[in-house]
């Protein structure tokens, strides 16, 4: 039974709410949210604003929409509290996911395909991380999505080109002015193949009608202006730090992860749980006159290979750099999931019954297993989390139950509602007992190591290279003395440096012949144990006391 489309705003509106919100403080920030964070911090404390820095040094890679909006949230929610600096990814998740529904509800006119297509896209896995962390990839495409947006209005609408044609060039912008080119590529092209080869970019709708040339204009000239003129700043008034972080970037994209053009074959497990309906929903021939609209489906699934290919031609190669594949990806598999709600029964033939019995039967199968894996897992560390690994292990059971009841029954509506509320309590009840697995006896903060420079009064220095987790954690930039195969040894009698633990001797041999050294800590921020497995050498540093005059501390 449908519900009355009203509802379905709401509806999705609690689903973000759900998978997006809770605990946005709970996991410790990442290496790539570090970065961001150390940005936003040094926006606020030094004024950075323009020429954003890292560390203290131009940072010119990324631009500077999201962190501006990440530095505003921090000066006004603190810049101490993690879920602040992560709040403005999870509104762009909002945004993403409400502007696909209005997009999709748009070409479909079917209200509860477009509500299951974005259930889709929220709950796939780089979707879903990506809108919980302070990760800017979220940003550049949900004002990609916006773009996209309003430039199917611009063509489809029968008034108001002109303000759709500037709206659209606006988060072309905003989207530039967040990541670069890289949702223009990986996003909007892909959509104009594909639009064009469907739609004839809104020609079958209106044969008649042409969009006045100067609405194109409007979006070309604004999307240039509002995305071009911070490139432009840091150009004039940086040139020769931003040339060389351009000419490093290029050389990245040549150079760097290069990857065959078929590393991207498996694109559609990405995805996540829902890797084997998104396997399915590209078998082009069998669904086509399956599907509720032929049209749309072949739409979002040229609009998803045509992502693959592109991204497939450029050498540099990351599993994250499909996240804007997975946003055509969900509302192809829409057509599929709504296809099995109508018609799968009984009476369907096996080959139809077993991806969706692999579907959904591996998630129930998780559930039911859940209380005695989990409990085996972190029987050693549950001191304090007993009631979320209870609740977890309760409500994914039930859940469990529930799913292999109406699969046995072939209610797929119910198992799929089912699913995305197994999701969500994962999300709700699995991410305190992070805690659990991320036991590390040694840990200690870098921030002990600003309270400890306080307290004496020594300059620290970082002998190698940041990382940027330690900066975070320290707050404050901090002088890094190794320089293009060159040690810049402080004009101090007396100093701190930190340093690798497998740099040990590196350091003695670089200032041993004018200072005494004592090593005085260390400083470990790996969620594990040297002997956990796990433990990164970046995230450890040792403390060494540099007197020139040998006299001790």
């Amino acid at each position: 039974m449908r519900l009355p489309e009203y509802y379905y705003p709401w509806l999705l509106f609690g689903a973000c709410a759900m998978i997006f919100l809770p605990h946005l403080g709970v996991l410790p920030v990442n290496i790539m949210e570090a970065r961001n964070f150390i940005s936003a911090r040094e926006m606020i404390q030094d004024q950075h604003w323009l020429l954003t820095t890292l560390n203290g040094e131009p940072r010119y890679e990324k631009p500077p929409l999201p962190t501006w909006i990440t530095a505003i949230s921090g000066a006004v929610f603190g810049l101490q509290h993690i879920a602040a600096l992560r709040l403005p990814a999870v509104l762009m998740a909002f945004l993403l996911a409400f502007t696909c529904f209005r997009f999709t509800k748009k070409i479909t006119d079917n209200t509860e395909y477009s509500f299951v297509s974005i259930l889709i896209m929220i709950t796939s896995f780089y979707i879903l991380w990506s809108g919980r962390n302070g990760q800017w990839d979220i940003f550049t495409h949900a004002f990609m999505i916006l773009a996209i947006y309003h430039f199917y209005l611009m063509f489809t609408s029968s008034t108001r080109h002109h303000l759709h044609g500037f709206l659209s060039g606006l988060f072309i912008g905003f989207s530039f002015l967040s990541k670069g080119p890289v949702s223009l590529y990986a996003l909007f092209l892909p959509f104009l193949i594909s639009f064009g080869a469907v739609y004839r970019f809104g020609g079958l709708k209106n044969p008649s009608r042409k969009i006045p040339p100067h609405s194109i204009f409007i979006l070309i000239f604004t999307s240039i202006i509002i995305g071009s003129w911070w490139y432009l700043y840091i150009y004039l008034f940086d040139t020769e730090a931003s040339q060389a972080i351009t000419n490093e970037e290029i050389s990245n994209w040549k150079n760097y992860n290069i990857r065959p053009f078929y590393y991207y074959w498996n694109f559609f497990i990405q995805s996540g749980i829902w890797s084997a309906a998104a396997l399915v929903s590209l078998i082009y021939p069998y669904l086509k006159n399956r599907v509720s609209d032929r049209r749309a489906y072949t739409f979002t699934f040229i609009w998803t290979i045509s992502a693959v290919v592109l991204l497939s031609l450029i050498p540099e190669k990351k599993p994250r750099y499909l996240l804007p594949v997975l946003i055509p990806l969900a509302m192809n598999m829409g057509f599929y999931i709504e296809y099995l709600f109508k018609h799968l029964n009984d009476r369907s033939h096996f080959w139809e019954k077993f991806p969706v019995i692999l579907q959904f039967g591996i998630i129930a199968v998780v559930g039911l297993a859940t209380p005695i894996l989990g409990y085996f897992i972190l029987k050693d560390n549950l001191d304090g989390n007993w009631i979320w690994f209870l609740l977890l292990s309760s409500s994914l059971l039930a859940l469990a139950i529930f799913i292999l009841k109406n699969l046995w029954k072939w209610q797929i509506r119910k198992v799929f509602y089912l699913t995305i509320s197994f999701i969500c309590c994962v999300v709700l009840f699995a991410l305190p007992l992070s805690s659990s697995l991320t036991v590390n006896p040694l840990y200690k903060s870098m921030h002990h190591l600003k309270q400890w420079e306080q307290e004496t009064g020594l300059p620290v220095f970082e002998f190698r290279e940041i990382s940027p987790e330690l900066i975070w954690a320290y707050g404050k930039p901090m002088k890094v003395l190794y320089n293009q195969n060159t040690v810049e040894i402080p004009d101090l009698d007396i100093f701190a440096v930190v340093a690798y633990e497998d740099l040990e001797e590196d350091v003695r041999k670089t200032f041993e012949k004018d200072f005494h050294i004592e090593k005085k800590d260390y400083y470990d921020m790996n969620p594990r144990g040297k002997n956990q497995g796990g433990h990164k050498g970046r995230l450890y540093r040792d403390l060494y006391i540099m007197n020139r005059d040998q006299s001790g501390e």
